[in-house]
């Protein structure tokens, strides 16, 4: 079959039913979830930016995670379920390109900055008094522009060496939004490299993360249970368990997505796999957050009531 990278303008993109009811339906409920999440991601991004007790390392990290999160979450949504609803597929070849490079970036951030998290409660709770000079404002910048910068340089090095490749099987992907797995499969060059580097990276990524969290958590609970005082402990343990949740969510979504045995077309199996890995996780959080920490719930409180205080 002759290479057609040249003349390809655009791919097909999976769409969420072959029923357009039934594609509508989906798209809007995507789109209701989309918006919740956005909606708790900003909220929390707000309260801790402008409530004064929250000025602290900890809502420092856990403000750029909601940033990385609404961010996360409007990369493939939207853009699927206006898609859906006008009846739709095509996406243009500069557009995956972006489109991958920014859903790779969004992902590796959000597990390097949940690990930097796991530092943050690790030095709090295992070495206090040094905390303010171990953790001073000038060190929780640097390591969360370290984050995104070496998140640019790996989600760069994985789209430039997905888009080399020639596309000449089909110009169909067999997702809702475009990945590295679906191109690989369309692709009609050797895609052998790619996938060992591919996995290679993801298992250096993923797994020293992992490595690092359970270490820091290990660390951590080892002294907690040294405390005496009872209100120490549950008070420690108020603000490791949203991480700890959030972590695992992370985790065990990506994990999932990338154990189940690829997928020659595709299925409602297919969008349900990417929804639990693309969009679960960032509606999530806010939620875990707000439900297990008082003092975000507080601030949220405050909020509304200056809110409804400006309505009157």
């Amino acid at each position: 079959m002759s290479n057609i990278t040249t003349a390809l303008t655009e791919f097909l993109l999976l769409g969420f039913s072959d029923i357009h009811e039934l594609q509508i339906l989906y798209s809007l409920l995507l789109f209701l979830i989309y918006s919740a999440g956005l909606m708790g991601n900003l909220l929390i991004v707000i309260v801790t930016t402008f409530d004064r007790r929250l000025q602290t390392p900890m809502y420092f990290f856990l403000r750029n995670l909601s940033i990385v999160d609404a961010c996360f979450i409007s990369i493939t949504v939207p853009q699927a379920s206006v898609n859906s609803l006008v009846n739709n597929r095509a996406i243009s070849f500069s557009g995956c390109e972006v489109q991958l490079f920014l859903l790779v970036f969004m992902a590796y951030v959000e597990m390097t900055l949940l690990t930097v998290m796991a530092r943050d409660r690790y030095v709090a709770i295992c070495h206090p008094l040094l905390y303010p000079v171990i953790m001073n404002p000038r060190v929780c910048v640097q390591m969360t522009l370290t984050c995104f910068f070496t998140g640019f340089l790996y989600a760069g090095f994985h789209t430039a060496y997905t888009f080399r490749l020639s596309f000449c099987h089909s110009n169909e992907i067999h997702q809702f939004f475009c990945d590295i797995p679906s191109l690989l499969k369309i692709s009609c060059s050797e895609t052998f490299s790619n996938m060992v580097s591919l996995l290679v990276s993801a298992v250096v990524v993923v797994f020293g993360c992992f490595v690092f969290i359970t270490s820091s958590y290990v660390s951590i609970f080892s002294t907690v249970l040294k405390f005496r005082v009872t209100e120490e402990r549950r008070k420690a343990f108020s603000t490791c368990v949203p991480h700890i949740f959030v972590v695992s969510l992370f985790l065990i979504s990506v994990s999932y997505v990338h154990l189940q045995p690829p997928s020659d077309s595709g299925s409602m199996k297919d969008i349900i796999t990417s929804i639990f890995y693309s969009i679960i996780p960032p509606f999530v959080n806010p939620i875990i957050y707000s439900l297990r920490n008082k003092q975000i719930k507080e601030a949220i409180r405050i909020v509304m009531k200056r809110k409804l205080f400006l309505k009157k």
